[in-house]
């Protein structure tokens, strides 16, 4: 992933999507015949906004005791970087592994309207222009793109989630619906807690490898705490998302860890509630 700055907003962006959306803007010259039509993304951090207090300074959630006018803002901000506050549909998160597929009716919902629907963790759609939008503080986000069919989803997968392997949910999501192959995926996984800072009580460890029978060889014991282990979110994702398909080569890490980096990221680990919330944008380019 590479760090930007544009309009005085830090966020982070993946070298796949980019790579690819650099290759789908040269097709779209005149006279070229467009094999896809690329996408905008980003991952937002918690630099360039203007709230203030604990959720210092580009908090992106209404719900966590922030000045609404103040995370108005901030959106408004993040729209400068090319992602209409119209054209964002929003997720709502409960940990769960239901995926919604948006269309134009959808947009706005979350942010200029109320949404009609709940425990929706990922998004997918195939219609340009549409900002698919879910939040983040130390759990993993997962962005899918389609080149060939022009499709894309985007996840949220806290350790319920992955257990549950949204990734798969997901990816089958735009399968049923778009007739994606997972050999033709690109994905990101994007900046989270990684696997020497994301600690459990054995419970959890023990859940995860009844569940998926790789996950042992993500899971490690803490060496000073012996009913406690670490989980390797990223890997687990990853792996999830190979065993369907998808190869690894056109999976990529984030290499950043959001509990690490406090001074970038807002922590759930680090912060507790008292926190702002990160954002993943995904859309497909008219």
């Amino acid at each position: 992933m590479n760090q930007v700055t544009k309009n005085g907003v830090t966020y982070y962006i993946f070298n796949n999507l980019s790579a690819e959306r650099d290759v789908a803007q040269a097709n779209n010259k005149p006279g070229a015949n467009p094999s896809s039509v690329g996408v905008r993304h980003l991952f937002s951090t918690r630099l360039g906004g203007v709230s203030t207090g604990y959720h210092e300074s580009m908090n992106l959630s209404f719900i966590n005791g922030d000045d609404p006018e103040a995370v108005s803002e901030n959106f408004r901000r993040i729209e400068s970087l090319g992602f209409p506050v119209a054209s964002m549909v929003f997720s709502q998160q409960t940990h769960k592994c239901e995926v919604r597929v948006v269309t134009e009716a959808d947009c706005g919902k979350g942010i200029q309207r109320d949404r009609d629907y709940t425990d929706i963790d990922a998004l997918v759609t195939n219609v340009p222009g549409i900002t698919l939008a879910t939040f983040y503080a130390d759990c993993v986000p997962l962005y899918f793109y389609d080149p060939v069919q022009s499709a894309i989803g985007l996840a949220h997968a806290g350790w319920r989630g992955t257990v549950g392997e949204i990734g798969v949910c997901t990816l089958e999501a735009m399968i049923d619906n778009y007739g994606t192959n997972p050999s033709d995926v690109l994905v990101g996984i994007g900046p989270s807690i990684c696997k020497d800072c994301f600690e459990v009580g054995n419970e959890v460890a023990e859940e995860f490898c009844a569940k998926l029978d790789f996950a042992k060889d993500y899971i490690k014991p803490c060496a000073d705490l012996p009913n406690k282990s670490y989980i390797d979110l990223q890997g687990i994702n990853r792996q999830s998302l190979i065993n369907a398909g998808i190869p690894s080569a056109n999976i990529e890490l984030p290499g950043i860890c959001t509990k690490e980096n406090p001074n970038t990221f807002f922590s759930h680990r680090i912060m507790g509630t008292k926190r702002g919330i990160q954002t993943a944008l995904l859309s497909l380019e008219n």
